[in-house]
């Protein structure tokens, strides 16, 4: 049973369209990463699918639906009584996230008083969700600042927000980016469990394969605003259907490169979105591509991956470039 369904989603800021034509499923329980390099439009969909897009952005197109409900026609009103309670939103730098100046307990509870909550239940509340969370001594960090807490603690502490009114679909945007492994780990373990615990339905946002090799049920790599490739963790990484995906799982290091070799990567930049080129927006990027690919691009096809060639039909792989 599909909770969360993104269909055809455009999102623009001005005249620039940012989004043209997402579409994502995600069912309860279920992790769903989402990747792609810096501009590929990850963290745009997530604000579009929390209704939290900046100044000067809006959706234009398309459908998300939340158990059956669709979100975009929603007035403003009816979002916020959606976000928290529906669905939660964890951010990439807790420092950042967090106001300096409020109290750790003033921060979880702020969300839960906003939508009814008296302010004992909301306190009472905020207590649970810092230990589900695997914070120590609740009671006493309620009335600290985030400047008295670790990175890891600080982390935590957003997660709970984001669960305190046990949403039904969790969003974290690059969640680990900031801390050190052990941290990440421990962050990976925390949200896994949460997510099975309640059967969340996570978005998991990153450019960190190994990430998404640890945690992902499925994966959607994004390039230019759409999907370029879709499909289960398992099967994508042992088969990508698209020169893309391909490319950048190519770009891992694995234990038999020597020590200290140059890392490989994808040849070229990221394409503009402001100057699409006509066809496939990666054809100047891609090896495989063939004369149709620079005339038409190509929807996400029966295969899972927006590309005209099949695997099959590709060339030997080249050689990435260096860096």
């Amino acid at each position: 049973m599909t909770l969360l369904s993104v269909r055809d989603l455009h999102t623009s800021v001005g005249d620039l369209e940012i989004l043209r034509g997402v579409d994502l499923e995600v069912e309860p329980g279920e992790t769903l990463a989402l990747v792609g390099e810096s501009g590929s439009g990850k963290s745009f969909t997530a604000l579009s699918i929390a209704g939290l897009l900046p100044g000067g952005a809006r959706v234009t197109g398309g459908q998300v639906l939340l158990a059956g409900s669709e979100l975009v026609a929603m007035d403003e009103s009816a979002r916020r009584t959606i976000r928290g309670a529906e669905i939660g939103m964890i951010y990439q730098d807790p420092m950042t996230s967090l106001n300096p100046v409020m109290r750790i307990g003033k921060q979880v509870t702020e969300g839960l008083r906003a939508h009814g909550w008296s302010k004992d239940a909301a306190r009472e509340r905020a207590l649970e969700v810092l230990g589900e969370v695997g914070l120590p001594s609740p009671a006493k960090l309620i009335s600290q600042y985030p400047h008295q807490l670790s990175g890891g603690m600080r982390q935590r502490v957003l997660i709970a927000c984001a669960i305190a009114l046990r949403p039904k679909v969790l969003i974290a945007d690059e969640p680990t980016t900031a801390l050190d492994v052990t941290v990440q780990q421990q962050i990976l373990e925390l949200i896994s469990s949460l997510r099975d615990e309640y059967g969340l339905a996570v978005v998991w946002i990153t450019h960190d394969l190994g990430v998404v090799a640890r945690i992902a049920d499925r994966v959607a790599v994004m390039y230019a605003g759409r999907i370029a490739e879709v499909g289960s963790t398992r099967a994508l990484f042992a088969n990508p259907q698209h020169p893309y995906t391909d490319g950048l799982l190519r770009s891992l290091p694995t234990p038999a490169d020597p020590h200290q070799a140059p890392l490989p990567q994808i040849g070229g930049a990221p394409i503009s979105l402001a100057a699409l080129p006509t066809g496939c927006p990666f054809a100047p990027r891609c090896a495989q591509r063939q004369d149709r690919c620079t005339v038409e691009e190509p929807p996400l096809l029966e295969h899972g991956a927006a590309c005209w060639v099949p695997p099959e039909q590709w060339t030997a792989s080249p050689e990435l470039t260096h860096a």
